[in-house]
């Protein structure tokens, strides 16, 4: 009881300098979930994610899945309208665009109401957004904070804050791919060149939502703001029904690890599916002989990775693995219509992955991210149909086909994927 009660106080797990012992670690975690009888729908797979990153399942939480930009952006606001005691937002980038200055209305209406408001963006992220978007929220009295300045400590520039996450008086929690930018959708008419960009967020109702708050807690921290009051969180006696949830959050020097083991055992103990969508795929060496592990033993594995991109290095270093994947058996698609941002998972009808993190060397090493694991038969179908209404609108990487590529393609590709770790 002890040990249940201090993961529930208002302490990010896991804990900064904690050790993962030996059998939970990425290269092996991956078998011990093999033996599980019952896969991701095994009691014991729950407990196993709980001990790898030594946070609590979290558990009488509700879900809705978005998919589209504007019904996102619909939800939170309807949440920062409702908004009484408290508004957090964290975000990689705010720009002052259509839907940046809608949120600014939106928020500064809060403070009018008495809500307290704080902002805490990317330095780099939210380059492009101008000084006087920021001084007009200070203006408003609203608190805002920039992540790592540019001009300031030049050893954390490599550091970013790559979470978005946004919690409305620690009952109401966003969290997943979406920046809060027009790239997603608009709420005028106009649509960016291309179209807004797939994408995917979750809203949550529940516990989790207070571990959502603890997480921002640290990145403001983090950047000079007032300690937030964070009371411990009441442990129900007999939880009321609802969804698990695992919040699987990093930041350099903390969680990296787990949220790589966290992985590894979910891929382990895939069943049927493994279905993989993601924005900036380059990962290491390990994550793709688990994939290719998983797909030997008959799990249908399929990544639905970007035809277009705002990053063709990284598209180019995601390239020059595919030949690996294609060999193991893992089924590879690239969306067409436009950009593809989201980064979600979803396996065997019942557990589910929606967060920030890419499957890319700067997401588990210099980013500080923030992802759902969510046990619920519901949200794994809602990603399911959404997963096979993208890959109508792809197109499957074929072996035959990819393995007589031009020479100089396939030189591009190996010299980017060399360059992976620096992308």
């Amino acid at each position: 009881m002890r040990r249940l009660r201090r993961m529930l106080d208002p302490i990010v797990h896991p804990v900064l300098g904690r050790r993962l012992p030996p059998e939970l670690r990425a290269d092996r975690v991956g078998r011990l979930a093999e033996a599980f009888a019952d896969g991701v729908e095994d009691p014991a797979f729950a407990s196993l994610l709980e001990r790898i990153d030594d946070s609590p399942i979290h558990p009488s939480n509700h879900v809705t899945i978005y998919t589209h930009g504007d019904d996102a952006f619909a939800a939170m606001s309807e949440a920062l309208r409702a908004a009484r005691e408290e508004i957090l937002l964290e975000s990689y980038i705010l720009r002052d665009d259509s839907v940046g200055r809608r949120f600014l209305d939106l928020l500064g209406a809060a403070v009018q109401r008495g809500v307290t408001v704080r902002v805490l963006a990317d330095a780099v992220g939210s380059f492009e957004t101008r000084r006087a978007f920021w001084r007009e929220m200070a203006d408003h009295g609203i608190e805002r904070r920039l992540f790592h300045p540019l001009f300031g400590n030049l050893w954390n520039q490599v550091f970013r804050d790559h979470r978005k996450i946004l919690v409305v008086d620690r009952k109401i929690g966003f969290t997943g791919g979406m920046n809060i930018s027009e790239d997603y959708g608009s709420f005028s008419r106009s649509r960016r060149k291309g179209g807004p960009w797939r994408d995917t967020h979750v809203r949550v109702t529940g516990p989790a939502v207070w571990e959502m708050a603890v997480v921002f807690s640290e990145g403001w921290g983090r950047t000079g703001g007032d300690p937030l009051k964070i009371p411990p969180l009441a442990l129900p006696h007999h939880p009321e029904p609802g969804v698990g949830i695992l919040v699987l959050d990093s930041r350099p020097f903390r969680g990296h690890h787990e949220s790589a083991s966290v992985l590894t055992a979910i891929a382990g103990a895939a069943r049927r599916t493994l279905w993989i969508t993601n924005a900036y795929f380059a990962p290491g060496r390990s994550a793709v002989r688990e994939l290719g592990a998983a797909a030997r033993r008959g799990v249908d594995v399929r990544l639905l990775l970007p035809g277009k991109t705002d990053a063709p290095l990284v598209r180019y270093a995601s390239h020059g693995i595919y030949a690996d994947l294609l060999a193991a058996g893992v089924r590879i698609f690239e969306y067409q219509p436009e950009i593809l941002h989201a980064k979600s998972l979803v396996t065997d009808g019942h557990l589910s992955l929606v967060g920030s993190s890419n499957l890319d060397f700067r997401s588990f090493f210099f980013n500080a991210e923030c992802n759902l694991v969510i046990f619920c038969p519901d949200s794994a179908r809602t990603l399911e149909q959404a997963f096979a209404k993208d890959l109508a609108r792809s197109e499957e990487i074929l072996p035959k086909s990819w393995n007589r590529r031009p020479i100089g393609e396939k030189l591009r590709d190996g010299l980017a994927r060399w360059l992976a770790p620096a992308l």
